[in-house]
């Protein structure tokens, strides 16, 4: 309505004017942490100005002071930290040049910690001078004074060194391989001054000598001879070590190790993995580089650059690329070196060093092994002696291709044995399918009967030895012995009984043996892998065809301790060892051992025993025990036993237990029971028949009745004895 006036319940829609103050927070806001840096970074300043007597002002004078009464003269860096500090946050905005991280911090934090500390025990202030600002106040007489009391003053001023050096390391990001590769470098070139010096002096020698007439020239002190000790003296009835040849070793000059080193290094720097050469360990058939993985500079996640350290898988991918660079034909790359901080990688030498067996028995490592059962399996990859107790294994499985050194293994095993026992104490037992590498050991007075070459025979050689087993267990029990030591013992103090001997099997060619009996061999060998160690038999298997069809998986359950030599796949190391790397090896002795107590198998470069030297040794049995009588193989009478009974009638001991157990048989019970066909199991009834353990089919009908019990014992012996005569 016109002239009519607005009503005073209306709100105002004009905005309420904001006073000046309240307009300056609203612009100061958003930079409220850059104003809290500004404000550190003065107060720090205004501190520090007051700690240099550059200002006069009471309240500053008083924090100062009692700042220098906390922290003595860490005042000042701390001052300069609050200063920094503020910067830093007021700088929140603006890309910064740089980077901390928390460690940093820490390691800042640690280095003045410690060296308020050390300054404190250095000036030797007490607690009067920490209440005057001397050393590092208060604080360092409180870091000082209990660890002192406590621990001394050499441990104490060790204990912040420590710390001091950790902080250090801390704050320039200075790490532990770091340091490693520095201690390297230095001392790589301690060395090479030292080598000079040295050539230094030679050469100021040779001038003296030239200009010196020979008159006035003084008479030089002969060198110290180092002595090593003697080893002990080998009994006189085994042979002697001048039997065995003596090798020469073959070093690879320096010269090739720098140019294989940069090879190496240059090699992976291409691909873009900086690593440094390290160490390097030479062997007789490889030389083993070791190699530092270096660091990459990346961009994380926030932009910012850092530090990433190569990978050893990619170190390991290149091992056809270092192949090729350094002109070899395969190489093998550890990654890492089990006990090392270190990627090794195995090139071969350009001369192979051939390993003899008379260097291993004199080593070290064979005579702290003091072990009848002790063997020389080679050198590894720095050149030191390897050897292993067949006892402890307790059984070996060796595979690989024909010609890579599994025979000759098996010789020098054999050789090391028999070189260092005698016949009383140690019994061999050796077949060989293939008749020709094992035959010259016929003969030998450790050997029991000849070297087993027919397959046939062989299945009897082997349930002789589940036999021989199961009665050594007998005889432990009724001693009360668990194992062979003990039982031998108990024995010594018994002039009427005689110690057990230890027995050690040897089979040269396991797949032909499983290819004509696999489930028989199989079953035996499981048996004795699984049973025999305690007996003191142990199991030395070897095999040219490393698949599954052979080194089945309970061959491989039971035989822990392997050797593989070279082979011709992947597959095949995996079958043999559970992992790759047999592939690479070079062949002619060159293995990798797997022991039952390690976590990676060991490179080995084999033991060579010339067949001269095996006939020496066996022509020193021969002439030392000129009257050796073994006598019959002990398992011929398991082989007669399976003559009578037959290769398709092989369960005819089960038959006959059964028959002695039950008052009549038939051939569907045999058939049930025995889980056999029905025509085997007509076969076993005409068997029983035959051997007068049940009665006539005419009388009986299909149900027989059974002529025998258990009262009889062993009617099958007996048969097989009545037979004989």
């Amino acid at each position: 309505m016109a002239g009519s006036k607005p009503s005073a319940n209306k709100p105002s829609t004009t905005p309420p004017t904001s006073t000046w103050d309240e307009r300056l927070i609203t612009m100061l806001l958003p930079w409220r942490i850059e104003l809290v840096g500004l404000l550190c970074a003065l107060a720090g300043l205004l501190i520090l100005l007051s700690l240099l007597h550059l200002t006069r002002s009471a309240p500053l004078n008083w924090i100062s002071g009692q700042l220098r009464l906390l922290a003595g003269w860490g005042a000042y860096p701390l001052a300069l930290t609050l200063i920094a500090l503020g910067v830093h946050i007021a700088l929140r905005q603006v890309s910064r040049p740089y980077r901390v991280r928390p460690t940093q911090v820490i390691g800042t934090e640690l280095v003045l910690l410690s060296a308020l500390a050390l300054t404190h025990q250095l000036s030797g202030a007490g607690l009067a001078g920490a209440f005057g600002g001397k050393g590092g106040g208060l604080i360092g007489w409180a870091l000082s004074e209990p660890l002192l009391a406590f621990l001394g003053p050499i441990l104490t001023d060790g204990l912040q060194v420590t710390l001091l050096l950790v902080g250090v390391a801390l704050v320039a990001r200075v790490t532990w391989n770091d340091g490693v590769r520095w201690l390297t470098l230095a001392s790589t070139r301690l060395h090479e001054w030292a080598r000079q010096l040295e050539a230094q002096a030679a050469a100021m020698r040779a001038a003296k000598q030239v200009t010196t007439p020979p008159s006035a020239q003084p008479a030089e002190a002969p060198p110290p001879v180092v002595v090593p000790p003697p080893p002990p003296p080998r009994p006189a009835m085994l042979p002697p070590l001048s039997l065995l040849q003596v090798g020469k070793e073959t070093a690879v000059s320096p010269q090739e190790i720098t140019q294989k080193s940069r090879t190496i290094e240059q090699t992976l720097m291409d691909f873009g993995l900086p690593a440094k050469v390290t160490t390097v360990r030479q062997g007789p058939a490889v030389t083993q580089f070791g190699v530092t993985p270096g660091y990459i500079e990346r961009n994380g996640p926030d932009g910012e650059p850092h530090q990433q350290k190569v990978r050893v898988g990619q170190i390991a991918a290149l091992n056809k690329d270092l192949a090729l660079a350094l002109k070899v034909p395969r190489l093998r790359i550890e990654a890492p070196v089990p006990g090392r901080s270190v990627v090794g990688i195995e090139v071969p030498n350009m001369d192979i060093s051939a390993v003899r067996l008379r260097a291993v028995l004199e080593s070290d490592a064979f005579r702290r092994l003091k072990s009848p059962l002790a063997v020389a399996l080679g050198r590894d990859v720095s050149g030191t002696a390897v050897a292993t107790d067949l006892g402890r294994l307790p059984h070996l499985l060796i595979a690989g291709t024909t010609g890579s050194g599994k025979s000759v293994c098996l010789g020098s095993l054999i050789s090391t044995l028999v070189f260092n026992n005698p016949p009383d104490r140690l019994k061999i037992v050796l077949i060989d399918p293939k008749k020709v590498e094992l035959s010259r050991y016929n003969g030998l007075p450790h050997l029991l009967g000849n070297v087993e070459t027919d397959h046939e025979r062989v299945i009897g050689v082997l349930r002789w030895l589940t036999a021989e087993m199961d009665q050594r267990y007998q005889m432990f029990a009724e001693l009360g012995a668990r194992n062979i030591t003990v039982y031998n013992e108990r024995v010594s103090r018994r002039p009427d009984v005689q110690p057990l001997p230890y027995m050690a099997v040897f089979i040269d060619e396991l797949a032909d043996l499983m290819a004509m009996y696999p489930s028989d061999v199989e079953r035996t060998l499981c048996r004795l892998a699984q049973m025999a160690r305690a007996t003191g038999i142990h199991l030395v298997v070897a095999t040219q065809r490393p698949s599954t069809d052979v080194i089945t998986g309970l061959i491989k359950a039971n035989f822990p301790a392997r050797i593989a030599f070279s082979v011709a796949s992947t597959t095949d190391s995996r079958v043999v060892l559970d992992s790759v790397g047999a592939e690479h090896l070079l062949g002619r002795g060159d293995m990798l051992f797997l022991s039952p107590d390690a976590s990676a198998p060991q490179r080995i470069q084999g033991c060579y025993v010339a067949d001269d030297e095996i006939d020496a040794i066996v022509a020193h049995w021969r002439r030392v025990l000129p009257d050796y009588d073994a006598g019959t193989a002990p398992w011929e009478a398991v082989l007669a036993r399976m003559q009578v009974i037959g290769q398709t009638d092989d369960l005819l001991e089960q038959a006959v237990a059964f028959a002695q157990e039950h008052d009549t048989v038939s051939a569907s019970l045999l058939q049930r029971k025995l889980r056999v066909g029905y025509p085997r199991a007509a076969r076993l009834m005409e068997a029983l028949y035959e051997m007068g353990m049940v009665e006539d089919p005419k009388q009986g009908g299909r149900t027989r009745r059974s002529l025998v019990n258990e009262d009889d014992g062993d009617a099958l012996e007996r048969y097989l004895e009545e037979q004989s005569d």
